[in-house]
């Protein structure tokens, strides 16, 4: 089966079984490689570059890290989990069995080793990497052929798929934030494997009525923490845009002079436009006649009418304000997403800012290793997927966030009637 599969490749996979999981893995597997590969030469170019500026640590892991990480995450929830039968209800503090690579704890896991002291790590090389990466599948595939087919025993195997799949979109943020002009050759492989969204002409807002709405997952499959559970909330009607704010729409905020005006921004907005001297979204070069910008190191005229995108939540609240407009709360954009398909309403282009901090469900429990309870009240709940982002995390109502200064994800926005 060929990677990209719509058959692996699918909401679906939150409730597959053996046989498809196994396929998915291989294929999740598969473009992990491949983008690797991309990023590996990239950054090693780039490093070698005269003057060139390494981005922050929290934005630019090692290559051969982000790499290793993935295998080690999964040999440590199915290969050195004892209790990987028991699916989200096994203790997660129980003492994990030894890894085949003895130093992979102190290698990769991330809550030993900040990414500041990553880049100083003595990391096998990508050919030692790629070998454990080899023998932690070829352990998980064995492990799963022989497991039951209830959501408790696949869950730690779907969890581990979907946790490659973020991985895989995070390494292709990385070529963007490497931001590398030297990279051209890696720029068109990948914009060939991940191609961008497809200009589209924009459509009119959509008006929802008042609805009583079942808020988060029901269960059945992989649900993430953050998703659980579903729980009735009452919504107003409500008037939201069809599609994301486009390059043309955001246009007309900036030679308005928005990033000047300081009565569209918030306070916190104003302390980050003074901190950082921005006065255009990140990675922007030219918004006048037109948007230039970069992709993957190479200068680009962007098409106006696709999704404005690596802006943060300040600047699509300023950009709310000004048009006298907000963002929408999550409920809202949740049940546009599950709803409007027959009415115009598009998604998955870019991920989405909204209105609501990160807030836990009622009767919110961590999963394992879940690092969920600490982005509560600080993060901003974010939705949607992008266009890096893998079919099988689609879904309307997944949840994810990120702390409002946040630009380097493929993260724009789309606005609410006032």
């Amino acid at each position: 089966m060929h990677i990209d599969s719509p058959v692996t490749d699918s909401p679906t996979l939150r409730k597959a079984g053996r046989d498809l999981l196994s396929l998915a893995l291989i294929d999740a597997r598969n473009r992990t490689l491949r983008l690797h590969d991309l990023l590996q030469s990239a950054v090693e170019a780039a490093l070698a570059a005269p003057g060139y500026l390494k981005p922050s640590a929290g934005e630019l892991n090692p290559p051969l890290w982000v790499l290793g990480h993935i295998g080690w995450y999964q040999e440590v929830w199915i290969a050195r989990n004892i209790q990987r039968q028991r699916g989200e209800r096994c203790d997660a503090t129980a003492a994990k069995l030894a890894s085949i690579e003895p130093n992979a704890d102190d290698w990769y896991d991330p809550k030993r080793v900040s990414p500041e002291d990553r880049w100083q790590l003595a990391l096998p090389d990508a050919e030692a990497t790629r070998h454990y990466l080899l023998e932690t599948l070829n352990t998980t595939l064995e492990l799963l052929e022989g497991a039951a087919e209830d959501d408790d025993a696949l869950y730690f195997y779907r969890l581990a798929l979907l946790h490659e799949d973020r991985r895989g979109e995070t390494i292709v943020r990385k070529m963007q934030t490497l931001d590398f002009d030297g990279a051209a050759a890696q720029a068109k492989a990948l914009q060939a494997l991940v191609p961008q969204p497809a200009p589209r002409a924009l459509r009119e807002p959509i008006l929802f009525p008042a609805t009583r709405w079942m808020l988060g997952m029901a269960p059945g499959g992989l649900v993430f923490d953050a998703e659980k559970w579903a729980h009735a909330v009452a919504v107003p009607e409500f008037e939201i845009d069809a599609q994301a704010v486009s390059w043309s729409q955001y246009s007309e905020f900036v030679e308005d002079g928005g990033y000047d005006e300081p009565r569209w921004w918030t306070p916190s907005g104003l302390d980050w436009l003074k901190r950082s001297g921005r006065r255009t979204p990140r990675h922007v070069e030219q918004m006048r006649q037109g948007v230039l910008a970069r992709r993957y190191g190479q200068l680009l005229r962007v098409p106006m009418t696709q999704p404005a995108v690596h802006v943060n939540c300040h600047e699509a609240e300023a950009w709310c304000r000004w048009a006298g407009r907000r963002l929408p709360t999550e409920v809202e954009w949740e049940i546009a997403a599950a709803t409007g398909a027959s009415r115009g309403w598009r998604w998955g282009e870019v991920w989405e800012w909204t209105a609501s901090p990160l807030r836990p469900y009622p009767g919110f429990v961590p999963g394992p290793g879940s690092d969920t309870p600490a982005r509560f009240g600080i993060q901003q709940a974010v939705r949607g997927a992008s266009f890096a982002t893998r079919a099988r995390l689609h879904h309307p109502k997944a949840r994810l966030a990120a702390l409002p200064e946040r630009d380097d994800c493929f993260i724009g926005f789309r606005s609410c009637a006032v």
